[in-house]
């Protein structure tokens, strides 16, 4: 194995400022240096892995592909480097620095988005990075300090923590129901416009989570000549224009319920949910800043 000394490492921060940066003499001058040093730094850097790390040219610099998974890797490394020093000298006090989250859109959008007002004025040294995807990302690769997903991790090399048991319903737009009539049992569902989401992680139909008057889960299987796929934001913004019946959480049809925008129907049929988790890698120092965030989720995050 090779030594990593000093040296090296110096350049290896002085690669991920110019990265960042996208430029070589706005990295030298944040850090008090040369453009011409940072030059030499980067390229001494590039001859010993034996990979360009920049493309060149005389208006700017780029990353290229290989630079581009170096600079993920490093900046992942540094963080950790830096997290470590905060550790030993005692500055974890006051949690700070960056949190990379991703989370799903309807989560995002309908229940964390509307609480981080709170998590931000309490703690004003963390800085926020968030990834608001359906994209099932690869949080120890990608260099995510925690993600909020359905479920429970698949891998084993995540700690999740559960944070609500979140009910589903069914529901419509009173002029839907007015046109079409309202559904009062799944016999009834064949005769009217049922939004599908297609899963993207299989292509496969989401089924509705519904459970019989007698208590049977029931995972209803549909055809439906109304998809949608990639997003299940999506299903919420047509059934709330009077698409069709969706299923979808109370936390985020509650509100048009009580405003009278949107009618909850096969209510017999209800009472499933779905976990929500906060999943983080197992391996992986927990930050004061990560656990200030597990701790201000847990806090503020109820099941209906």
């Amino acid at each position: 194995m090779r030594a990593f000394d000093g040296m090296q490492l110096g350049s290896v921060e002085l690669f991920c400022k110019a990265a960042e940066l996208a430029s070589f003499s706005a990295a030298a001058e944040s850090l008090g240096l040369t453009p011409a040093s940072v030059s030499r730094s980067i390229k001494r850097l590039e001859e010993r892995l034996g990979v360009r790390l920049f493309a060149r040219s005389t208006r700017n610099v780029r990353l290229t592909v290989e630079g581009e998974l170096y600079w993920q890797q490093c900046r992942q490394a540094l963080e950790q480097i830096s997290e470590a020093e905060r550790v030993i000298a005692g500055h974890q006090k006051v949690p700070s620095g960056t949190l990379r989250l991703s989370v799903g859109t309807l989560y995002a959008n309908y229940r964390l988005l509307p609480l981080l007002k709170q998590f931000t004025a309490a703690y004003p040294d963390i800085e926020l990075e968030m990834s608001l995807s359906n994209r099932v990302v690869d949080i120890i690769d990608e260099g995510y300090d925690l993600a909020i997903r359905i479920g429970t991790p698949q891998d084993s090399r995540l700690i999740a923590y559960k944070l609500e048991e979140a009910t589903v319903g069914v529901f419509a737009t009173p002029d839907y129901l007015a046109r079409r009539g309202v559904p009062y049992s799944l016999d009834d569902l064949p005769h009217h416009d049922c939004l599908q989401f297609i899963l993207p992680t299989t292509g496969r139909p989401m089924p509705w989570i519904l459970k019989n008057p007698d208590g049977e889960e029931i995972d209803y299987v549909f055809h439906s000549r109304l998809r949608l796929m990639d997003d299940a934001f999506g299903c919420v913004s047509w059934g709330h224009a009077g698409g069709g019946l969706f299923q979808t959480y109370h936390f985020i049809a509650d509100a048009a319920v009580k405003r009278g925008e949107l009618v909850e129907v096969l209510q017999a049929y209800g009472g499933r949910s779905r976990q929500f988790s906060l999943m983080y890698p197992q391996n992986r120092h927990l930050s004061a800043r990560v656990k200030a965030f597990v701790d201000f989720m847990r806090n503020n995050v109820t099941s209906r």
